[in-house]
């Protein structure tokens, strides 16, 4: 069907996420420092996030699209906040993960942070594998604490994460990196997109065993 859908301009996308965070429908994405509409039917062409966008990237345009599914909207909006809720799990009766140690940033995963995050600014910053925390029970106690904290995998991601750190990083008075891996080979990737992002940032590497030791 025709019908009214956004448009994004990838040229003049600047990776600000402020698009993404006004879509109620949660059809965009940051994927590789650009806005993404990921999914035709998610998109309502209303145009929520036009005003959003201070580079002019976002337009509405008629083209041929597949309908608007708002129960598949609702879906996608209840796993979002499942994800989100996270922020707030209690470790122990009583005490949430900022309280013990946890970022207090939303989004954590590299690919998905905007460029601008004002949160990054003099930060300490910790780089950990998807795997690391589920390997480690006081994960976030031992190595979250006091640091801003940036989650991905090399390995399932699409983003070249030497690039995306170096944008995450620039400018940014970094004080440190942690980067905390696994002793599986595909870690390897991630260290090395690190180091290269780093710079003259100091950087410090934990690797963890499965039974969630430093090895």
């Amino acid at each position: 069907m025709i019908r009214k859908i956004v448009k994004i301009h990838e040229d003049k996308c600047t990776g600000c996420g402020l698009c993404a965070e006004a879509c109620h429908e949660g059809a965009i994405e940051l994927r590789a420092g650009k806005a993404r509409l990921i999914r035709d039917d998610y998109c309502d062409g209303m145009g929520d996030c036009l005003p959003e966008c201070p580079a002019g990237a976002i337009e509405i345009i008629e083209r041929e699209a597949a309908a608007y599914d708002e129960a598949a909207v609702k879906a996608r909006m209840a796993a979002l906040d499942s994800m989100k809720s996270l922020r707030g799990t209690a470790p122990a009766a009583g005490a949430s993960c900022a309280a013990a140690g946890g970022a207090a940033q939303w989004p954590v995963q590299i690919r998905l942070v905007p460029a601008g995050a004002e949160w990054l600014a003099g930060a300490d910053v910790l780089v950990a594998a998807d795997c690391t925390a589920y390997a480690c029970a006081d994960f976030h106690a031992r190595y979250m604490a006091g640091r801003v904290t940036l989650v991905g995998c090399p390995k399932l991601d699409d983003v070249d994460y030497s690039e995306r750190l170096a944008a995450l990083f620039a400018g940014k008075g970094i004080r440190s990196v942690t980067l905390a891996r696994m002793t599986v080979p595909c870690c390897g990737g991630l260290e090395r997109a690190v180091r290269a992002a780093a710079g003259g940032i100091p950087v410090r590497v934990v690797t963890l065993t499965p039974e969630g030791g430093e090895a």
